[in-house]
């Protein structure tokens, strides 16, 4: 019985310290944010489309692949993580979407939300975790250690 406690304990501490970091609140962002995902990883290319809304107490994270096909949906609220929609749990996507919530934090927000980052001109970095290269305030390669980069750029409504 012990040792399965120990068991259920050690799982539990590995699920939580699996979870990416998340800001200690909401940086102000200009919403609804669309912005195009390209991402990178031994030489294959995906992309896809990412819309970030506000919805009562929190924000609502839509990607989709080109099609229009919904790849991963997440409602962040209190600081959680929330499954929305019939989509199965995409541990990457909510790390992806952290890491854009760190990228997207306004300069003057970042320490008092993330601490332990350092921004220095055109980069920052949650050391260990993100490393952020802006070539615009909202164009920026996002980097994952032992992981995939991705491209960010804002897609812009179309001039009528």
């Amino acid at each position: 019985m012990i040792r399965l406690l120990l068991v259920c304990c050690a799982l539990l501490l590995s699920a939580c310290a699996s979870q990416p970091p998340l800001p200690e609140a909401n940086p102000t962002l200009q919403l609804p944010l669309q912005l195009h995902i390209e991402r990178e990883e031994n030489q294959q290319r995906l992309d896809w489309l990412l819309v970030i809304q506000r919805e009562d107490a929190g924000l609502r994270w839509s990607m989709m692949d080109p099609l229009g096909i919904p790849q991963a949906r997440q409602r962040l609220i209190d600081r959680q993580w929330q499954a929305d929609g019939l989509l199965p749990p995409n541990p990457q996507a909510r790390e992806l979407f952290a890491a854009l919530l760190f990228a997207l934090t306004p300069p003057g927000e970042l320490h008092a939300n993330y601490p332990a980052a350092w921004q220095h001109g055109a980069q920052r970095s949650l050391p260990a975790r993100w490393e952020v290269r802006y070539t615009q305030p909202m164009s920026f390669e996002l980097k994952l250690p032992n992981g995939p980069t991705y491209h960010v750029t804002p897609l812009h409504e179309p001039t009528p």
